[in-house]
């Protein structure tokens, strides 16, 4: 018998199911999960780091020969920004560190991870699938951060769990069927949500428009990045 796939937010989301999962999908569209499908589709790999302490960041990437993502600012040459990283070597390696994605997708182990956005949904849900086989499926929107560092529910990342699971066609808990109804009823609309949401006014102002419209590219992404030995490469 199938077992369900469930959905829960962030890091108490993976709490909550990591000892139950078989595999657990992490999806922060704006921009985590955006950026590791850019850099993957470019021939890199990708390994997360927690946002925090540039030092360590340095000093990791260093470790592993890997090039470091600096904070997403206009002018950086890479960054969370997945603009920047339609220009990344192919083979490269790149330290990312986030606050949301990076961080939840650390947690999860020793849980197989796959990281989803709007553009490579349907690709991770039949990865996903492969590897769960009959067992559990977790699908973990991640959310934002408010000032006092609180879950910020993000309709973005609600609407991209929701997509991975429809394209599961699987049982599910009423809490998945619920963002899978929500990415239904968003249809076509979808993009100018995304856009009009606090994640994407944010930074729409801040001057990366360009990295809205790309996360909003439903569906035309074939990859599905896996985190294997510590990076994302496809599965």
């Amino acid at each position: 018998m199938t077992q369900p796939v469930a959905c829960e937010w962030g890091l108490p989301g993976i709490q909550a199911l990591r000892e139950r999962a078989a595999v657990l999908v992490i999806v922060d569209v704006l921009s985590f999960s955006t950026a590791v499908d850019v850099a993957l589709a470019r021939g890199a790999s990708v390994i997360p780091f927690p946002l925090g302490d540039p030092a360590l960041a340095q000093a990791a990437a260093e470790n592993n020969g890997a090039l470091l993502a600096a904070p997403r600012r206009a002018g950086a040459q890479f960054s969370l920004s997945p603009a920047t990283l339609q220009q990344l070597p192919s083979g490269a390696r790149l330290l990312l560190p986030s606050p949301n994605g990076s961080r939840l997708s650390l947690e999860a182990a020793p849980v197989p991870v796959l990281t989803a956005c709007l553009r490579n949904f349907a690709s991770v849900a039949t990865a996903a699938a492969k590897l769960a086989g009959s067992r559990m499926i977790g699908v973990i929107p991640a959310g934002e951060r408010w000032p006092d560092d609180t879950l910020r529910p993000a309709i973005e990342d609600w609407c991209g769990a929701g997509a991975v699971i429809d394209a599961l066609d699987r049982p599910m808990t009423a809490e998945a069927k619920v963002a899978r109804d929500a990415f239904r009823a968003a249809g076509h609309d979808l993009p100018a949500l995304v856009r009009d949401s606090l994640s994407g006014r944010e930074l729409i102002e801040r001057g990366f428009a360009v990295d809205v419209e790309m996360a909003t590219a439903i569906g035309v992404s074939a990859i599905a990045p896996l985190l294997v030995d510590g990076a994302y490469r496809p599965a």
